[in-house]
């Protein structure tokens, strides 16, 4: 199995309005997105250019939205990158260009 190209883990991954995890894991790998549950377990998954990935407009900078073939998710990871050595998840628009450099698209 290759390296994934984006990890992210302690994401709070939210459906509507209902809490799904708090310390999920979120991972671009061989061309899909995977939402996992901390304990590894799939939440979803789709392949990666059929993700849309946006940063909420009305949302505090730490948030991510994920539309996976139409179901959305609303994603918390970090406010601002952790520092070299420290645990805790990637700023948000971090995930957002991951997800678009692994779709091929640019920007």
């Amino acid at each position: 199995m290759a390296e994934p190209e984006f990890t992210a883990t302690g994401v709070r991954i939210d459906k509507r309005l209902r809490s799904l995890t708090r310390a999920g894991q979120v991972r671009i790998s061989d061309g899909r997105l995977e939402l996992l549950t901390s304990y590894g377990s799939e939440i979803d998954s789709a392949p990666v250019q059929s993700v849309r990935a946006s940063k909420p407009w009305f949302a505090p900078e730490d948030r991510a939205l994920a539309d996976l073939d139409g179901t959305r998710y609303l994603l918390t990871l970090g406010e601002s990158d952790p520092a070299p050595g420290e645990a805790g998840p990637p700023a948000a628009r971090r995930f957002i260009e991951a997800v678009r450099r692994a779709a091929g698209h640019s920007g």
